[in-house]
């Protein structure tokens, strides 16, 4: 018996078989959204009641309120640091007055997310789609805290309807993901596989190339042009960030206090680094590696789509290995990252649940440690405590193994013995 076998069988156990059967109707799935999102709702109004923000949206409405020119800042963080369209949600939270800006942000991601679980439970999806919805609900009970008060939270629901729709209408997800990555880069790590992947991959690049000239346009308009890439440029004197996978050795080092090593404040971009023999080195080092590793995942997909790999796997499975690379091999690691994985496992299990339940089981476990790690204790964590460290450590090692697999299962779709090519996608 399988360790998944045994879950259900626990479940079995402990739960009667009505309470089973109510958990798998479509109706369900919505008041289980209900109740999460309430108690969001709820805890968040701790803080609007009161005029306040949490977390980034405290950023999010000084630029909403003073601006995007990064001249009227008077030194502060630029709004730039985003691509533009993420103007659009930030202005838009401002509508009903900087007093309640929390609960309009919240209001703005929380649409988003039923519009993400209807496309998840209704027409082909009405049956398969309830236990990856249901999956979603318990990621978002750890990863709330971030999803609601980042920009991620705006990104990830586009991503999942961009992934649901990538193997029957390929350039209307490219379109989705051109628009979501103008919010926030990472989904260019999902639309590189689907063009790899699809039939249609000409239509989808120009669907890209058109979002990207809208774009222009409008930032031109605006008088925004000259600023339109500050958000590439502004990360390029960043340090390893202390929540990165490769800063695992840095963190130690800070614990024992060895040859100086620590964790501090960068102000300028508010994150906190590590510094240490070699942490420079790293830096150089982080931007070309993951080039590398975007590099090699584009040959795995080639490789594999010229073996005969069933095309919507090869985009889910490339997509995941992908946005992992992109964590891994990052050196911002900031937590709300891996809520990046999230839209990418929830359309692998609506796909084939057995195939992906692993995946989704590690994504999980990421995602409890991150709790830990924000907002239950992060201040230990800057304070280099061991056990903070070995939790941001377990972490870390999740994620990698995490691209273990999604690199391992992508090689297997290119072996010469894999399904034949999909039709329609």
């Amino acid at each position: 018996m399988t360790f998944f076998d045994r879950l259900v069988s626990v479940r079995s156990k402990l739960l009667p078989a009505k309470v089973v059967d109510w958990f798998a109707r479509s109706s369900s799935v919505w008041w289980g959204f209900a109740v999460v999102h309430l108690y969001f709702l709820g805890w968040m109004a701790s803080f609007f009641l009161h005029g306040d923000t949490f977390s980034d949206t405290e950023q999010y409405r000084q630029w909403a309120t003073m601006g995007y020119n990064p001249q009227d800042l008077d030194g502060k963080i630029s709004p730039w640091v985003y691509p533009v369209l993420a103007q659009l949600p930030i202005f838009l939270a401002n509508i009903a007055g900087p007093g309640l800006y929390l609960l309009a942000w919240f209001l703005i991601i929380t649409a988003l997310n039923a519009v993400g679980l209807l496309y998840l439970t209704r027409g082909p999806r009405k049956v398969t789609g309830i236990a990856p919805a249901w999956w979603w609900l318990f990621f978002t009970i750890f990863m709330g805290y971030l999803s609601f008060a980042r920009v991620e939270g705006i990104t990830a629901p586009i991503v999942l309807i961009a992934l649901l729709y990538a193997a029957e209408r390929p350039v209307v997800a490219g379109v989705l993901l051109s628009i979501a990555t103008w919010i926030k880069v990472w989904p260019a790590a999902v639309l590189a596989p689907i063009v790899i992947a699809s039939r249609k991959r000409i239509q989808v690049v120009l669907a890209g190339v058109a979002v990207t000239a809208v774009v222009a346009l409008g930032t031109w308009l605006s008088g925004g042009l000259a600023h339109i890439m500050d958000f590439l440029l502004n990360q390029g004197e960043r340090g390893m960030q202390l929540e990165a996978t490769f800063s695992t050795p840095w963190v130690w080092l800070s614990v024992f206090n060895i040859a100086g090593s620590k964790m501090a404040d960068n102000t300028a971009i508010n994150s906190t680094e590590v510094y240490g023999p070699g942490a420079s080195t790293a830096v150089f080092l982080m931007q070309p590696l993951l080039i590398l590793a975007a590099v090699v995942a584009a040959v795995l997909l080639v490789r594999a789509l010229k073996r005969g790999a069933e095309r919507e796997e090869l985009f889910l499975e490339g997509s995941l290995m992908m946005v992992t690379a992109f964590i891994v091999f990052n050196k911002v690691g900031s937590p709300q990252f891996i809520i990046w994985l999230a839209p990418v496992i929830i359309a692998g299990l609506t796909h084939d649940w057995n195939r992906w339940k692993v995946p989704a089981a590690l994504l999980m476990g990421i995602a409890m440690t991150t709790f830990v790690i924000y907002p239950l204790f992060y201040t230990p964590l800057i304070h280099a405590h061991p056990v903070m460290a070995a939790v941001l450590t377990t972490r870390n090692v999740l994620l990698v193994v995490l691209l273990w697999w999604s690199v391992k299962r992508t090689a297997e779709l290119g072996r010469k013995h894999a399904a034949p090519v999909a039709a329609g996608a």
